[in-house]
């Protein structure tokens, strides 16, 4: 009789935590062994404190089961459920705790899914000019301030309508909004773009029932990803939020800090639209990027 048996047997309510978390013990892996133990505390505490009905066990089972199905190559609903509990950028602070001046993190989000295309400096990413004209410049410097020439940044956004490329597949052409850039000697970028607009997130799925039925609105502030990166540095995830949008607030995934938003200004100055490339007057936004040195997190 094997031992997972045995410890069936003796199943019971006030033993539960420690029949299951003995059935790990085995595992070779020591982190998966804590990792379990610790799930399996905190889960049945849960399910001893809710005392939910098998009804709504299954009713849990079944929601899910609906978000895994959610899910293809252009759609992470499980990433969805993360960001709207609060989770992944719970799991962002525990990862990006910081003792310098370097940029503040916040979450990836769900619409990563392809590779930017490299891009010149000055180049547009706005494929379909869906949105108003905007270029979108700064600086990558290290937490000391020396600027990093050779730094890679990594931008993607929603269009004019508020949609992502990877949403609209038979409306944006491939790869719209999105593009990989080098920063020049003085650690500088500059791209030009649409000025981003609010969205909600997917909500016609699982996670969009759940929303709707808590009365939470799922709607995002009107943001650029970005992600840096140099040579001795560590990477950095973040968005640059345009200052006055809708629902800055209240954002539905927790993402905006105070020290990401930005005003999107009108500019007339000829000299720059030219050196932009972009008429005049143009609008402008501004976000430079601080990165921590490697041994800074050590």
């Amino acid at each position: 009789m094997s031992s997972a048996v045995s410890a069936e047997r003796g199943f019971s309510e006030a033993n539960s935590v420690h029949v299951v978390v003995e059935s790990f013990r085995n595992t070779p892996d020591p982190r998966l062994r804590t990792v379990m133990a610790s799930l399996v505390e905190h889960l049945h505490a849960f399910v001893k404190e809710v005392e939910p009905s098998h009804a709504e066990w299954q009713q849990a089972v079944d929601f899910l089961t609906a978000v895994g199905q959610k899910c293809d190559d252009t759609r992470q609903e499980f990433v969805l459920l993360s960001d709207v509990l609060g989770v992944s950028m719970l799991v962002d602070a525990i990862n990006n705790r910081r003792s310098t001046e370097a940029t503040d993190t916040t979450v990836l989000g769900p619409f990563h899914m392809v590779d930017s295309p490299p891009r010149e400096l000055g180049a547009t990413i706005s494929l379909d000019g869906n949105g108003e004209p905007c270029v979108f410049t700064g600086q990558v410097r290290s937490a000391d301030g020396t600027p990093l020439s050779g730094a890679l940044v990594d931008v993607w956004q929603a269009n004019g309508a508020g949609y992502y490329d990877v949403q609209q597949p038979d409306v944006q052409p491939e790869r719209n909004l999105r593009g990989l850039f080098t920063t020049d000697d003085d650690g500088r970028f500059w791209l030009r773009t649409v000025v981003p607009r609010y969205y909600p997130i997917p909500d016609d799925g699982p996670v969009g029932q759940l929303l709707a039925a808590t009365a939470r609105h799922p709607n995002r502030p009107a943001h650029i990803h970005v992600i840096a990166g140099a040579a001795d540095h560590e990477p950095l995830t973040t968005h640059v939020f345009v200052e006055g949008s809708p629902y800055l607030d209240s954002d539905t995934v927790f993402g905006v800090k105070q020290s990401l938003i930005r005003p999107v200004e009108v500019v007339d100055d000829p000299a720059r639209a030219a050196h932009y490339r972009t008429a005049n007057p143009f609008r402008l936004l501004e976000f430079d990027i601080v990165l921590d040195p490697t041994e800074a997190r050590r």
